[in-house]
């Protein structure tokens, strides 16, 4: 992924597994890594209705069952990303 992530000159990976990836080693090449959870919170502050347009629109797209955005931010929680959560609740 960091062969990658230099080659496609990327600013940050994002990943849930933080420890196999140092900053100390990643700031060699001017790449930083983020907890999913944390690059959403970046993503929100940048375009917050842009977010809340988003998780509705993956709401309306759960057919089987039906969903709702309440039930897309309980998911996003469960998957451990309750930063972006609470915000998208406020």
């Amino acid at each position: 992924m960091v062969a990658a992530a230099i080659k496609a000159r990327a600013q940050v990976i994002v990943t849930f597994n933080l420890a196999d990836f140092p900053n100390a080693e990643l700031s060699k090449w001017d790449i930083e890594a983020k907890h999913p959870d944390d690059f959403l919170v970046d993503q929100f502050y940048l375009d917050g209705p842009a977010m809340h347009r988003t998780i509705q629109k993956i709401a309306d797209s759960w057919k089987n069952p039906t969903g709702t955005a309440e039930d897309v931010l309980n998911s996003m929680e469960r998957e451990k990303l309750p930063l972006i959560s609470a915000l998208l609740r406020r």
